[in-house]
């Protein structure tokens, strides 16, 4: 009897040392994954070579857009192909349907986000003044019950608001027209990267063939399998993310146009672009618009909030498990972490970046171990 309770006593601290040795080898990868980042970080930092890299990238910029055009649409050609439509004709079918919706947006949204954005610059000072007669009414409001001096506060957020109204009347013109002057430039380079991508999805299936060329042999397998796991999961990814993107504009926007909000498309664009940041992209975008909404009139504001909530609840219960479904199969603890490291050193890009980088990174560290057995043969 005591040797049986001495056995499962030695199989249960086993039990628990292997559980222990499972927690502190994910520890171990996040705190590779940030010495990763610091020391990527540091580098670039110390030797400067962030001009040098942006230049380099400016230049090969429409080889890179042709490359990312032609993985986007590869598997639209390629289930084209397989219903016995030539490669060709189904490239020039795809590019027909994309320049369809590129004109499309450009005569029907474009210059609708555009006049609306030129009324929230002419209605900026009304906006102004509404949030300064909020304030001072709550100010009032909470000396009244406090019996506290808040003249010192009250000057600091009027100092503030002031500054918002003239970034918003001086400022944002500025930005649109750099944006636009952006836009003008880089014209040139997305025309030969579309070219590039065209020619690419010809015969894009043979690129990979060409790659290897660069592999040894006996790595091929190893690298197919691999890049096919990455390949889908990034892929899946950026394909739902674009569709729930244009779901969540278009239901932001109707639900903010019959809330009576002041320009819907820009505020519901907003909301669909920030809501590509895991868990904190929905207040950055809805905390704003809702903020705005009450400072038009309490019933807008309700109503905006109401919109943006229902918008949140869809896109969270329905929109990512149906589309998205578990294709990045994290941890919120680890997408948090994630954006956190990010948005630290890249800021906003880097919060955006943060889920697929850690997917493709789980990807490989899970390729590696089911090939090699590394958890296994540690915890021997």
């Amino acid at each position: 009897m005591l040797k049986r309770k001495k056995d499962s006593l030695d199989y249960e601290k086993v039990n628990e040392g292997l559980y222990v040795g499972v927690k502190l080898l994910k520890l171990l990868f996040f705190l590779f994954i940030i010495l990763s980042i610091y020391v990527c970080n540091k580098l670039i930092t110390d030797w400067k070579i962030i001009p040098f890299v942006l230049t380099m990238l400016g230049i090969i910029s429409p080889l890179f857009i042709g490359i990312v055009v032609a993985w986007l649409f590869d598997p639209f050609v390629t289930k084209l192909q397989k219903k016995g439509i030539n490669r060709v004709l189904g490239t020039f079918f795809i590019y027909f349907l994309l320049i369809l919706a590129s004109v499309l947006l450009v005569n029907l949204i474009l210059p609708s986000i555009s006049a609306q954005v030129n009324d929230i610059i002419t209605s900026a000072p009304g906006f102004i003044n509404g949030v300064k007669e909020w304030v001072e009414g709550a100010v009032e409001g909470i000396e009244d019950l406090t019996h506290y001096d808040l003249t010192d506060l009250s000057d600091q957020i009027y100092s503030s608001i002031n500054q918002l109204g003239l970034s918003i009347t001086v400022d944002l013109p500025t930005r649109i027209v750099s944006i636009l002057s952006g836009v003008v430039s880089g014209g040139i380079n997305l025309i030969f990267g579309l070219i590039i991508g065209f020619y690419m999805l010809f015969d894009f299936h043979n690129v990979r063939k060409h790659l290897l060329a660069f592999i040894p042999k006996k790595f091929h397998k190893d690298t197919i399998d691999l890049t096919d796991r990455v390949n889908e999961n990034l892929r899946n990814f950026v394909h739902g993310t674009i569709l729930i993107m244009c779901i969540l504009f278009v239901f932001q926007s109707i639900g903010l146009s019959l809330a009576g909000m002041k320009a819907p498309l820009v505020f519901g664009l907003f909301c669909a672009i920030t809501n590509v940041i895991p868990y904190l992209g929905p207040y950055i975008g809805g905390i704003p618009t809702v903020l705005i909404g009450f400072s038009i009139s309490p019933v807008v504001g309700l109503f905006s909030l109401i919109s943006v909530v229902v918008c949140q609840i869809v896109e969270s219960y329905f929109l990512q498990p149906v589309v998205m479904g578990k294709t990045m199969k994290l941890h919120p603890v680890t997408i948090m972490i994630g954006l956190l490291i990010f948005g630290h050193f890249f800021g906003i890009i880097g919060m955006i970046l943060a889920t697929p980088t850690i997917a493709i990174a789980k990807t490989i560290a899970l390729f590696f171990d089911e090939k090699y057995d590394i958890v296994g043969k540690i915890q021997d």
